[in-house]
């Protein structure tokens, strides 16, 4: 090896054909080779870590998500025919109504009034303040009817309900299956602080899976 105080024999009159004795062309496809051989598992370890962090972080946040904003409920009887069945499980939002007014058309969760240790789900009919009837099994609000496809005629009542005004935060709840329910017609309205969740997704029995939007009862 060449000291840099000693003096070489000169090859070349030329100072850019000069290279320092410990140096070495590589052609470019082979550096790109040669730093592909060396990195792979550096790499790829990196690459495992970022993707096990990010899954548990989804993991996490999924789980907050039904903790704290759903909950698992199982229906019991059948009521809410056809659109729930019995020992049916679905998804209810704890929360949507610190955000959003209840609304016609919910089926909602609630604390029974007569034995708050019970829940019961139906689906909203009358608001706070309107004045609900039942006409031979036609439900009538502030004097106009309620469309209403969610009750097929094999489930209508057509009974009577004499006109009854809703007291304010006060909703009028009905089921679905309308000679097999328990409900406003029965126990009166349910206050909101009753009302503790809104039902938004069916997971079981598998040919349920879906959402359980609300539907239009009326035009608003």
């Amino acid at each position: 090896m060449a000291r840099p105080d000693e003096k070489q024999p000169a090859t070349s009159t030329s100072p850019e054909n000069r290279l320092p004795a410990s140096s070495s062309v590589v052609p470019p496809g082979q550096a790109a080779a040669a730093a592909g051989r060396s990195a792979p598992f550096p790499s790829l370890r990196h690459e495992i870590r970022v993707w096990t962090r990010d899954l548990l972080i989804a993991v996490g946040l999924a789980l907050v998500i039904i903790v704290f904003l759903y909950q698992p409920v199982k229906v019991e009887g059948t009521s809410m025919a056809p659109l729930l069945s019995d020992q049916e499980r679905i998804f209810i939002n704890k929360f949507v109504y610190r955000f959003e007014p209840i609304q016609r058309g919910d089926v909602v969760v609630f604390w029974y009034p007569v034995d708050p240790s019970k829940s019961f789900i139906k689906r909203v009919v009358a608001l706070p303040g309107e004045t609900v009837e039942i006409r031979q099994g036609a439900v009538y609000v502030n004097g106009k009817v309620v469309p209403e496809p969610y009750v097929p005629p094999q489930y209508e009542d057509l009974s009577d309900f004499t006109a009854k005004t809703m007291p304010a935060d006060s909703y009028f709840v009905m089921g679905d299956h309308r000679i097999s329910s328990n409900d406003s017609r029965v126990f009166g309205p349910v206050a909101s602080r009753f009302i503790y969740g809104r039902a938004v997704f069916a997971y079981w029995p598998v040919d349920h899976f879906g959402s359980l939007s609300a539907t239009d009862a009326d035009a608003k």
